[in-house]
């Protein structure tokens, strides 16, 4: 089938307003159309140069067909596709830091914004405080005129900035982080401040860094699905993203100079986007790596499939109802029950085939926002969540490589070596949790070390390596 001529004849492009790294599928699926809804190819210079810090993937996908690409709404039972222009270029960060560096420092780029994932900003998850002993950063530190990071990046533009008399960039962390947006000012002055103290004090009084929350549930494309647009539409669009309709988009308004108008596209600009954030983290996040853990153990593929489950389905409710929303502050505008009844409407639905084995990558970044803080919450007020317990049994029993049937699993993590390691250091439930609590880069000492949490997890475990997952889920419930 040809190349997407169609798309390629599109609207013109605007011109680059904003730099993004991260230009996977969910930045596709969200940013960019948000961005795409707002921008005027002709009088706005909003278009985004997408760079990808390692793989070649997307540019590989998109440049041959002008950027553009389509995204495909799925719901339960219709779809539409949207054609989005709102990204004029794709750059891979190894082929030309320069020139990367060259385009931040520009002054027509008004915004920076990520979508790296936790792993992407080199800090440590329980101190959070960059991460000096990795390499990428070690090498940025020495090497500013080349980095590799997003941190180096940004760093090292602002430094450029500075130097030529303009103003700095902001910074838009749209990752699912507790606070991204301050984390990633405290990770950029640390940073900064190991260059040049001048540098880091010119960052922190003129920089911004709006924290954010982003929610848009983006499986995996699929061959089966660029396949099926192909048949619909008549071309092939290897760059192709599927997403629900549903999306939210919470920001501080808090830019150093212009913007989109993403509001006019329904986004959310708020003073303070934190309870808005901790909703979400702990009530989609939170049930979302739980039902990933315990639904691949239980064999279900998709969360679908998991919440269609009636004792699943259950479990997720009393989550809610006793160990995550007496956890939340009701955000402006927001009423929990509500939120999270329309949560399980979006898990049931059969159009978004979101794999569990998906969700669960990289969960010794992801629990510590998702569930260590709730849990650590309910644990201050006198109360063990015994659901959120199992989860993090789950996750164990996950990272220890093999499911219930024996086989191997592919589990895909930064500390996936040390953490099969630690649990398989001993033979018995208590043997394991006890050594997998000790990895300091996922579980405070405060925690790890909490009695009414160790044994609850522990008796988590022994029930998964006994019973397997249904049958705890179903006692869960009772």
């Amino acid at each position: 089938m040809p190349a997407n001529q169609r798309l390629l004849r599109q609207a013109p492009k605007p011109k680059a307003g904003m730099v993004h790294f991260g230009p996977g599928a969910f930045f596709r699926a969200f940013n960019a159309i948000y961005t795409d809804d707002v921008t005027d190819p002709i009088s706005d210079d909003w278009g985004i140069v997408a760079v990808s810090l390692k793989s070649t993937t997307a540019k590989d996908q998109l440049a041959p067909q002008g950027c553009a690409y389509s995204a495909i709404e799925r719901g339960p039972d219709r779809e539409t596709i949207k054609q989005v222009n709102a990204i004029v270029d794709v750059r891979v960060a190894p082929d030309d830091p320069e020139g990367i560096l060259a385009l931040m420092a520009d002054p027509a780029i008004k915004i920076v914004s990520l979508t790296i994932t936790e792993k992407g900003y080199c800090y440590d998850s329980a101190s959070k405080i960059l991460d000096q002993s990795n390499l990428d950063i070690q090498h940025d530190l020495k090497h500013l005129d080349s980095p590799r990071t997003a941190l180096g990046f940004i760093v090292s533009a602002l430094n450029l900035r500075r130097k030529d008399g303009h103003e700095p960039f902001t910074a838009l962390s749209c990752d699912n982080l507790p606070s991204n947006g301050q984390l990633l000012q405290n990770l950029v002055l640390e940073f900064a401040a190991l260059i040049d103290g001048k540098l880091a004090n010119w960052i922190k009084a003129n920089g911004t860094f709006p924290s954010t929350m982003v929610d848009r549930i983006t499986p995996a494309t699929t061959p089966a699905d660029i396949d099926r647009l192909a048949a619909r539409e008549g071309y092939k669009d290897l760059a192709a993203v599927v997403h629900e309709p549903f999306r939210q988009w919470v920001i501080e308004d808090n830019f150093v100079s212009d913007r989109p108008q993403w509001e006019n596209a329904g986004a959310q600009l708020v003073q303070n986007v934190d309870a808005h954030e901790l909703m979400k983290l702990r009530c989609l996040n939170g049930t979302h790596s739980s039902m990933a853990y315990l639904g691949f153990l239980a064999g279900y593929e998709t969360i679908s499939e998991v919440v269609a489950d009636p004792d699943f389905a259950q479990l997720v409710h009393a989550m809610w109802r006793d160990e995550i929303t007496p956890t939340i502050p009701t955000p402006e505008g927001e009423d929990l029950s509500a939120y999270c009844a329309a949560l399980m409407q979006r898990y049931q639905n059969t159009g978004i085939q979101h794999r569990t084995w998906q969700i669960a990558m990289d969960g010794s970044q992801k629990l510590p926002q998702r569930i260590l803080g709730t849990v650590s919450d309910n644990l201050r007020e006198d109360k063990v969540p015994h659901r959120l317990c199992l989860a993090v049994a789950a996750w164990m029993r996950f990272v220890g490589g093999v499911d219930e049937q024996g086989n191997e699993i592919d589990v895909r993590d930064p500390l996936a070596a040390p953490l099969k390691a630690a649990f398989n250091s001993a033979d018995d439930a208590e043997g394991k949790v006890k050594a997998i609590l000790a990895q300091r880069q996922v579980f405070d000492a405060a925690l790890a070390e909490n009695e009414r949490f160790v044994v609850a997890v522990q008796k988590a475990l022994a029930g998964l390596m006994e019973h397997g997952a249904r049958h705890m889920v179903a006692e869960c419930t009772v």
